[in-house]
């Protein structure tokens, strides 16, 4: 039987090489994208669907539910930044950060967690970043998000691991990603990590024993220049 997993933000960057990762592994997935995504494979269904908007959400898992009757693995991956001093920053771009870093992880965890209680088992990783463990210039309200999925994740996992569920939370350092497109500073460059990189940890924390759970999964750019 094959093992079932979600992934949001599926179509690019850290999300979509965890959704290749976990197709070689023998999952059948599910990603979750507001437009089309890329990927093609026999396992792969690409579900339409704004992590924002929690009907839709909803929605989405029980498709998945309902056709699988699990879900073992979900990769809160979506997520986005902006980069302005605090008085700058528009209202509605603190708004949508909050509700695509926070609402929509929540949202997914809320709706997937009776299925994991119900088998006895599962695995959530909360995409966060090292914007989780300290404040940047001009990203403090990705700060703000991004520390709120820190703290959610740290009583999730003591909420639910009686439960053989685990949570870990991810703390990626600067990544050659499309993250930096709101940036006029930053660029990605070949010193930052690269997404496949950061997929494959994560796939380490997927692969542990059953009584083994890796919590905090930091990394960072040796040489970040």
């Amino acid at each position: 039987m094959n093992k079932v997993a979600v992934v949001t933000g599926a179509n690019k960057g850290i999300g979509k090489c965890s959704v290749e990762m976990l197709l070689e592994r023998g999952y059948k997935v599910y990603g979750i994208c507001r437009s089309g995504c890329s990927t093609t494979h026999a396992d792969f269904t690409c579900l339409h669907c704004d992590v924002r908007n929690y009907e839709e959400v909803k929605r989405c898992v029980q498709q998945v539910i309902e056709k699988e009757g699990r879900v073992d693995v979900l990769i809160n991956n979506a997520g986005l930044g902006y980069f302005a001093e605090c008085e700058k920053l528009e209202i509605e771009k603190w708004h949508e950060m909050f509700d695509t870093n926070v609402n929509g992880l929540f949202y997914f965890t809320r709706e997937i967690l009776p299925a994991m209680k119900q088998q006895g088992s599962g695995h959530i990783f909360n995409i966060a970043s090292t914007a989780a463990l300290e404040g940047y210039v001009q990203v403090s309200a990705y700060c703000a998000t991004k520390f709120a999925v820190r703290g959610f994740s740290d009583a999730l996992y003591k909420e639910v691991r009686d439960h053989g569920i685990k949570v870990t939370c991810v703390y990626p350092g600067s990544t050659k990603t499309d993250f930096f497109r709101h940036s006029e500073n930053i660029k990605p460059h070949n010193n930052m990590m690269m997404p496949e990189d950061v997929a494959a940890q994560m796939m380490h924390a997927l692969d542990t024993p059953p009584m083994f759970h890796v919590v905090n999964l930091e990394m960072r750019p040796l040489n970040p220049k």
